[in-house]
């Protein structure tokens, strides 16, 4: 029973924390790119090509034909 009540709590505290504006988006690093400044990511689901300055991977969703709120 105990177990039971864990994985519930564990599946709403995933469903609380998780980002929704990437929820789709599946960030690829681009490692071809001659820039060495600058990460090339690119998204396996939308498409969209974003370049970021810090090495992580972008925390929303750039596809041109989402919308937004």
């Amino acid at each position: 029973m105990l177990v039971v009540v864990g994985l519930i709590v564990a599946f709403i505290l995933v469903m609380i924390y998780s980002n929704r504006a990437t929820r789709g988006c599946r960030w690829r690093e681009y490692r071809v790119s001659g820039c060495d400044l600058r990460r090339r990511w690119r998204c396996a689901a939308c498409g969209a090509e974003v370049f970021t300055s810090d090495g992580d991977a972008p925390k929303v969703c750039h596809d041109p034909g989402r919308q937004r709120k």
